[in-house]
């Protein structure tokens, strides 16, 4: 049985991804500011990834896989963004991750083959009105993936999933209305918002063994977005 650490577990893709992996492995969630859910069979515990000193004690010896789900969706034009704003985005897209990975480093080196997920945006690769914050740091996610994919080959793999407009929690207020849902799934070639689950689906098989030949990738699930005009 394979050991799980989701990291912002408590809420769309990352809850999505516990209930895929709970019943066939052992899965650790974190939470910072969202209660965790009282239906799963997995364990939560209160993490903020910014914290200086991380501690993961509930953790065993030897874990699997980790997967980094905090995010922010925060569309502004370029001149109305403060430079202060970019380093809060990055610190929590980007050196949450670098904390929480380096903190859990020497577990994965246990492991007899690892595997990390990250989190990028199709808006790094399509160019978007409004979207300088979110694309800068997760363009750093994109390079770290494929830096970290090169240094740690072959004991431990990791990809990243650069989703598409996606109908969680922190895209809420994109999707409020009847007629901003209808505008948006009409944008993507397969008509549709994606589901928490779509984008879970991929989680596991980039964790599972049956991905164990991919490594440094980015992976575009984004209803067609990032390779079809329509």
């Amino acid at each position: 049985m394979k050991k799980y650490i989701i990291i912002g577990a408590t809420s769309g893709i990352g809850l999505a991804t516990v209930k895929l992996l709970e019943n066939n492995n052992t899965v650790f969630g974190t939470f910072n500011k969202n209660s965790p859910p009282n239906h799963t069979k997995s364990s939560f515990h209160q993490i903020d990834s910014l914290d200086e000193n991380l501690n993961f004690d509930f953790l065993p010896e030897s874990i699997d896989g980790i997967v980094y789900c905090p995010g922010n969706i925060n569309l502004k034009p370029f001149h109305r963004i403060k430079p202060k704003t970019f380093i809060e985005d990055y610190n929590l897209q980007v050196v949450g991750a670098i904390k929480v990975i380096q903190t859990l480093l020497p577990r994965l080196k246990k492991s007899e083959q690892a595997s990390i997920v990250l989190f990028s945006t199709v808006a790094v690769q399509k160019g978007y009105n409004f979207h300088s914050l979110v694309a800068a740091s997760k363009g750093a996610i994109e390079g770290i993936t494929r830096s970290l994919a090169a240094e740690w080959a072959p004991k431990i793999r990791i990809n990243c999933i650069a989703p598409s407009l996606t109908d969680t929690p922190l895209a809420a207020r994109l999707l409020n209305t009847d007629e901003k849902r209808i505008a948006n799934a009409n944008r993507h070639p397969l008509g549709r918002i994606g589901q928490p689950n779509d984008i879970a689906e991929m989680v596991c098989f980039l964790l599972s063994e049956k991905s164990s030949w991919m490594t440094g990738q980015i992976l575009h699930i984004d209803g067609g977005m990032s390779s079809i005009n329509s």
